[in-house]
């Protein structure tokens, strides 16, 4: 029994050494020779590859090949094997390097990638898929044939076919020429778009020029839809941006009446308390970095707030109904706010960064994905508006600043502590700004100016949409981002800006409530 136990640990350490063998005459012409002759031998060994075909392919990239003589050997540990037999061999002190210039660095890098289309994983297959589109070398057609005939992925076999597609458009045949552009009219790739457009230049024969038009057509038809919901999802990002830059004002200015100029800077504050957490984390905690925006957005909402209460306590109460008085004082305290952070964080832009699961984005079309970062600021800024309507529909402290704000006298007849409720409602407007400072953090750079480009449009929400109506306020945030959105790929961003406030003013001029208008007895006001 022990004797075949023996022979049978032996059959299968010789078929494991079979497994990792490649043959002598291969090694060889893979190693030695002029680079022509060398490539056509990889071309060679790819299409009908050997088991150990890719670890010697690997081991040229590295430089880690030497031939002495006839024998070809691997460095590897320090040590020397032969290619064929895996054995471990001296290295004379003759044994010559192999090298290879960038020519064959690409040629072999484009034969690794052409030898994973077939494995196991979807993953390091689809990879090698990409690595090698843009390849013209119709010698990796019966690889690729072969690699379509395993594959069962329906996607990767569709990537597959235009790959084959992309080698066979660039076929001295005219006929192949023309059926890979008829082929290629049903993919939906920008790269594909600009194959075809590459190949329609340099061609020749008026079939399949005229093929090739009607593939680009197609291709622009089905790329049509992935540019408009684009064009639309960024209109959602940027109106999601700005109503939650308006939601703060639509307390402060719509409930409370106040034109804070510095609504912007409390946004600022947020994201550089935003920008405080990160470097906290950073320095404190970096095991839990990914989880420093979850304590960060408190931390805006709370320095916003109290810079919003202290300020209404300092300054704001004793400007009530004097909007004039009311706006160049916040105005002076804009400046003074972004003079304060300048001198703390200086006046270069600081940089925030997102954490590892808002990077990267679904890919929903081939030219179209949503960036994790802008989906999770639109899921926010939804949030905070149902919080908010919460907040003012269903609390009491909602129910407070409602009832000041409709019927001052009324309500501290009632017993409302309405200078109090004034306080808090400014804090919470100011708190709301600090969130999208917050989220502002995420897209982009926070500097001390970060307020100044966003104030005037977060105005114009909030009396487009009718000053203190929190649906309206929704809705002209998303239809004004959309619109501006739209207009951008038509007019540019300069022109569509001005387009945005000439329809406003019309808008205004018709209906001066805004969308909403305000009932009940404070509309007679």
């Amino acid at each position: 029994m022990r004797h075949f136990f023996q022979l049978a640990l032996f059959a299968l350490l010789s078929i494991a050494g079979a497994a990792h063998a490649i043959s002598p005459e291969a090694a060889k012409a893979l190693a030695t020779g002029e680079a022509d002759d060398r490539i056509a031998a990889m071309q060679k060994a790819v299409a009908a590859p050997e088991a150990d075909t890719a670890a010697f392919l690997r081991a040229l990239a590295d430089d880690a090949v030497k031939v002495a003589g006839d024998k070809v050997i691997v460095l590897r540990d320090g040590k020397g094997y032969d290619a064929s037999t895996g054995a471990e061999v001296p290295v004379p002190d003759d044994a010559q390097d192999v090298v290879s210039n960038n020519r064959m660095r690409g040629e072999i890098d484009a034969a690794l990638a052409a030898l994973q289309l077939f494995s196991t994983d979807e993953k390091t297959r689809a990879a090698a898929i990409a690595a090698l589109q843009g390849e013209t070398d119709e010698a990796r057609l019966p690889l690729i044939d072969k690699a379509l005939a395993a594959e069962h992925s329906a996607a990767l076999k569709d990537q597959l076919e235009t790959l084959r597609a992309g080698i066979m458009l660039g076929s001295e045949d005219a006929a192949r020429r023309l059926d890979a552009a008829r082929a290629l009219a049903s993919a939906k790739n920008p790269n594909t778009k600009t194959m075809l457009e590459e190949r329609l230049r340099d061609e020749q024969d008026p079939k399949v020029k005229a093929a090739l038009h009607d593939s680009i057509r197609a291709v622009d038809a089905a790329l049509a839809w992935g540019n408009r919901l684009g064009v639309l999802f960024t209109g959602l990002s940027l109106g999601s941006i700005l109503l939650l830059v308006a939601l703060g004002l639509a307390i402060t200015y719509g409930l409370m009446g106040v034109i804070n100029m510095a609504h912007g800077e409390l946004m600022m504050i947020g994201a550089y308390a935003t920008y405080v957490v990160q470097g906290l984390f950073q320095k404190y905690l970096p095991g839990a970095f990914d989880w420093y925006l979850v304590a960060a957005v408190p931390v805006a909402f709370a320095a916003s707030a109290l810079m919003g209460a202290v300020l209404e306590r300092s300054v704001i109460r004793f400007l009530y109904g004097r909007p004039l008085e009311t706006l160049l004082a916040t105005w002076g305290i804009s400046l003074m706010l972004m003079q304060l952070v300048r001198s703390i964080f200086g006046a270069q832009n600081v940089g925030v960064e997102n954490p590892s699961w808002m990077s990267g984005g679904v890919q929903v079309l081939s030219n179209l994905q949503l960036p994790w970062n802008r989906l999770v600021i639109i899921g926010f800024a939804a949030a905070v508006l149902l919080g908010m309507a919460f907040l003012i529909g269903r609390t009491r402290l909602g129910l407070f600043v409602r009832g000041v704000t409709q019927n001052r006298p009324i309500a501290s007849c009632m017993g409302v502590n309405t200078a109090r409720i004034d306080t808090y409602a400014f804090a919470l407007g100011s708190g709301i700004a600090g969130l999208a400072g917050c989220a502002l953090s995420q897209v982009g750079n926070v500097g001390p100016d970060l307020g100044q480009g966003y104030i005037v449009d977060s105005f114009m929400v909030v009396v487009l949409g009718g000053v203190g109506q929190l649906a309206g306020t929704v809705y002209a945030a998303l239809g004004l981002g959309i619109l501006n959105k739209f207009l951008e790929g038509w007019t540019g961003a300069v022109l569509a800006k001005i387009a945005v406030l000439v329809f406003i003013i019309i808008f205004i001029q018709k209906r001066p409530q805004g969308i909403f208008a305000v009932k009940g007895r404070s509309a007679d006001a």
